[in-house]
């Protein structure tokens, strides 16, 4: 509690020294904070990396009002696909959103007319087939067009239980056109069908971790008894998304808040890095072992990979996107709840339309759209750079970014790590000492002690000779003297 007071206290002060020292900001309407974590936890209120930039909706789009829509995904053209799950249908808008090129509802299957019930996910892979999770038709269907080419349904394993109701909830396609699907009521992991059609196997199975008293009680318990109480089994993926090398990034509730998204490789292996502070979870501020039950975790529902091994998460519980980088470092946190234009009130999905980041809320039936800032599209920028090598370029758009926000322990840390590899080891621990980073700090500075005694091994070797040398005189002429000292004492 203490702690919460502490962290709440100094939010307070952040946000009145960032009113006084960005009213260029201040003049924006933005209704919603933008933030991140420092080294010890504690709130960096920050510029807002994106800004609301309008709203469309079906009645906008001319095609009548979405109805409980629960999916959104662009396709490499640019096109942009709604799942209005309970109007059945596919909303196809274009690029500039400005109009609804297509109402998917009908579509030909094997040379009939066949419609979609409450359509929940969709996808559009590389080879710009559209793949839509059909739920309560128990099936995924892929279109070319308005055109059935495969259905994927009644999937069959021993693995499976014989009474199995597969009902697909969202989908991601990779580039052997490999489907993954979170399925409904599914807690063995993502269900992976081949090209064919066919299911394969499960991926990423989440294991629940449960407490030394509840495993006790448990065994203790009747049957009776454990019947009534929860049952420990795993829990389901919330969403799911490939990245062009074919990794897997699945997004699920965690209630620990401490990591709420896997990377899983082609074994189905956790391979995500989870950066400095080790969490992947959302915000610190509100977990459980920080601040007691009644905040909670962040309630992570859609996970969407962008460029550069960026990526980004969506919590519902408190509407803000969390912005990570391939090395799990938190770059930005932008959105919140309300009913102000540019909030949230049932954020479901996520979508990256380049400088833009669209978000779909059920709720306000509406593709919410948030516009890339100077101070966004600078980090994302030189987080680009470092993920392409380009270490020495970086360092002048992170120096920008920290003309903008001088707290920003990232942008430090950005700094120290080119100079770390241009093998400017003493000006890398500066900024790397500025950036918090333990890690990094020790890699330079054991590289400069390296240098140190490299440079000066030299001298170093050459003083010890001569102290030697002046040590082995001394004692020769202290011993050549005190022989004297005897003989004149016999006589």
């Amino acid at each position: 509690m203490r702690r919460f007071v502490r962290q709440a206290a100094l939010a307070a002060m952040l946000v009145i020294l960032f009113s006084c020292t960005a009213p260029a900001l201040a003049a924006v309407d933005i209704p919603y904070d933008s933030y991140t974590y420092n080294y010890r936890e504690y709130i960096e209120f920050t510029p807002a990396p994106y800004v609301p930039a309008g709203a469309i909706s079906g009645m906008t789009l001319g095609v009548g009002s979405f109805k409980n829509p629960q999916d959104i995904a662009i396709a490499p053209d640019g096109m942009i696909y709604v799942a209005d799950t309970d109007n059945d249908r596919i909303v196809v808008v274009n690029a500039e959103m400005t109009e609804a090129v297509a109402v998917i509802e009908t579509f030909d299957n094997d040379g009939e007319r066949d419609r979609f019930n409450r359509p929940f996910g969709v996808t559009v892979s590389e080879k710009n087939l559209l793949y839509v999770a059909d739920a309560n038709n128990n099936r995924v269907v892929v279109l070319d067009g308005e055109k059935a080419v495969q259905i994927i349904d009644n999937p069959q394993s021993e693995m499976l239980p014989d009474d199995y109701i597969f009902s697909p909830l969202k989908v991601a396609v990779d580039y052997a056109d490999r489907a993954y699907v979170v399925a409904q009521n599914m807690h063995q992991g993502i269900m992976v069908f081949s090209a064919a059609g066919d299911f394969q196997s499960f991926f990423g199975t989440i294991e629940v971790r449960t407490t030394l008293w509840q495993r006790f009680w448990r065994r203790f318990s009747t049957k009776e008894q454990r019947e009534r109480q929860i049952l420990f089994i795993t829990r389901e993926f919330t969403g799911v998304d490939v990245d062009p090398q074919g990794f897997v990034y699945a997004s699920y509730i965690d209630t620990q808040g401490e990591q709420a998204v896997f990377r899983l490789n082609p074994k189905g292996e956790d391979v995500i890095k989870t950066g400095e502070n080790g969490n992947l979870g959302g915000d610190l501020l509100y977990r459980p072992s920080q601040a007691g039950a009644l905040y909670g975790a962040s309630y992570m529902v859609d996970v969407i990979i962008r460029d550069k091994g960026i990526y980004s998460l969506l919590d519902s519980k408190r509407g803000r996107i969390f912005t990570y980088d391939n090395e799990g470092n938190l770059l930005y946190i932008f959105g919140g709840l309300g009913t102000q234009a540019g909030t949230f009130r049932a954020p479901c999905s996520l979508a990256d339309a380049g400088d833009k980041i669209l978000v779909l809320d059920t709720d306000r039936q509406e593709i919410l759209i948030f516009s890339e800032t100077e101070y966004g599209r600078l980090i994302n920028e030189a987080v680009g750079l470092r993920y392409d090598g380009d270490e020495k370029l970086a360092v002048d758009i992170w120096r920008q970014v920290l003309a903008l926000n001088e707290n920003l322990e990232l942008a430090n840390v950005g700094i120290g790590k080119a100079y770390l590899s241009e093998g400017d080891n003493r000006e890398a621990m500066t900024y790397l000492r500025l950036g918090m980073n333990r890690t990094y700090y020790s890699i330079a500075f054991k590289r400069y002690r390296n240098d140190l005694l490299k440079d000066n091994l030299g001298y170093i070797l050459t003083a010890a000779v001569v102290a030697a040398l002046a040590l082995y005189i001394w004692n020769t002429v202290k011993h050549k003297g005190a022989g004297k000292g005897d003989l004149l004492t016999d006589d």
